[in-house]
């Protein structure tokens, strides 16, 4: 069955041509150009497989939408492109604040976006983790059938990625993960993509961790390693 995409833009020309390469790459298309008009096809009957959502629309900050669709249950773990001529540091971290998944700066590769979508896709078919469905370390617990953490028997609300990234370290508790082969194995990117993704993420889901914030070591010029024990110095 064709993947559904949602692109959401007031550009009408960039919709064109994204809506020309999607739909010859097997895609089924929606389209919207402005926030209200994106909550109602992603409201639709099936849901999209995936969204690329601009950042500025006339009714609504792309961030907004991208809140709300969060805060949907038929959308919540629905991927989310974040499209945007805004290429600050400070944009892209409001981004991955809000819940988007990857973030693609105008003017852009279309094949690249093409590749990002179905990087997106296969990360999100692929089951999140092996072995047991609960897992416990120290204050945390993870339950990979139902995407859900708890910290100190409180749960907290992640990402989809985020919820990868996080079970990913657990289950390379101890050993170093490099910045791009966390992009290559949690985002399935292995373009050339800045490592400042990997970093925004990883502090982000610090502090949703609180208390298990600390089992997540920051090595210095190599990439990060969770703690092998959860009663380990840091």
């Amino acid at each position: 069955m064709a993947s559904r995409i949602l692109i959401v833009d007031d550009e009408a020309d960039l919709v064109t041509t994204l809506s020309y390469s999607f739909s010859r790459e097997g895609f089924h298309v929606d389209t919207a150009e402005c926030a209200e008009g994106a909550l109602a096809a992603a409201a639709a009957s099936p849901p999209p497989d995936v969204i690329v959502l601009d950042l500025m629309l006339p009714d609504m900050p792309g961030t907004e939408v991208c809140r709300r669709l969060r805060g949907t249950d038929a959308t919540r773990d629905t991927p989310i492109v974040m499209l945007t001529a805004k290429g600050d540091e400070v944009d892209r971290i409001v981004g991955f604040e809000v819940g988007a998944d990857d973030y693609v700066v105008k003017p852009f590769s279309v094949r690249e976006l093409l590749l990002r979508v179905r990087a997106l896709l296969r990360r999100a078919e692929r089951p999140a983790g092996e072995g047991a469905s609960h897992t416990r370390f120290g204050v945390l617990k993870l339950d990979r059938d139902s995407h859900r953490a708890w910290v100190e028997e409180r749960e907290v609300t992640l990402t989809a990625l985020e919820f990868r990234l996080l079970d990913t370290f657990l289950q390379r508790r101890g050993r170093v993960q490099p910045r791009d082969s966390l992009l290559a194995d949690v985002w399935g990117i292995e373009a050339d993509v800045t490592t400042r993704t990997v970093d925004t993420h990883v502090k982000r889901l610090r502090e949703k961790l609180g208390a298990a914030g600390r089992y997540i070591e920051t090595l210095r010029g190599v990439g990060y390693r969770f703690r092998a024990r959860a009663d380990e110095d840091g």
